[in-house]
């Protein structure tokens, strides 16, 4: 008996299904303000960091890293997330690029990869190809900071992830620098979310 797939709206590894959600305003994932963790990470930094932030969605991260003059290509590949992010940005610097993150060429070195509610929002399926491509973005040394949402959480997104399981995604490329509770989660993901940095090997 086949399967039956889903239409886009249903799927969210389709841009459908976040254009659905942003065009109703169900964006529960949006805490309309930058997380203190990574602004702590940002302050703690001696020069300016290129960074990708890859499913930006509202993209209030990409708006402290421009007005800090760092150069920062904020992606989604939700035409409505993208306009969205350009209300919040009005004038910032920030490359704003609809595209999927898994076709995205970089046009210069990255030094940081942030991940806020990428992960947990990718289907399992995708999440080796997720490893692999972090791992091909970034040159040794450089960063993949942020949230993760550590738990056993099967239906989603967000999907939860357990440790081990990122530890196999990540272990083979990087190495794990940072690993602390996040105190100011927004409702759904409090209580299971992890600040963690780990290092291009």
């Amino acid at each position: 008996m086949n399967e039956t797939i889903k239409p886009p709206e249903q799927r969210p590894e389709h841009p459908d299904f976040w254009c659905k959600r942003f065009g109703e305003g169900t964006t529960p994932w949006d805490a309309g303000k930058v997380p203190a963790a990574f602004a702590d990470f940002v302050g703690a930094q001696t020069m300016p960091l290129n960074t990708l932030i890859p499913g930006c969605g509202s993209a209030w991260e990409a708006a402290h890293l421009a007005e800090l003059g760092w150069p920062v290509t904020a992606l989604d590949f939700s035409p409505l997330a993208i306009e969205k992010a350009r209300e919040v940005l009005g004038n910032s610097p920030v490359n704003l690029v609809c595209t999927d993150f898994f076709t995205f060429a970089p046009q210069q070195r990255l030094d940081l990869i942030y991940e806020r509610a990428f992960l947990c929002a990718l289907p399992r399926k995708l999440w080796a190809d997720w490893g692999k491509y972090v791992a091909e973005l970034l040159p040794s040394g450089a960063r993949l900071a942020g949230f993760f949402f550590v738990c056993d959480q099967p239906k989603g997104p967000p999907f939860g992830v357990l440790p081990e399981q990122l530890d196999e995604l990540l272990q083979p490329n990087f190495e794990l620098i940072e690993d602390k509770p996040v105190d100011d989660s927004i409702p759904v993901f409090a209580g299971r979310e992890r600040w963690q940095v780990w290092r291009r090997r």
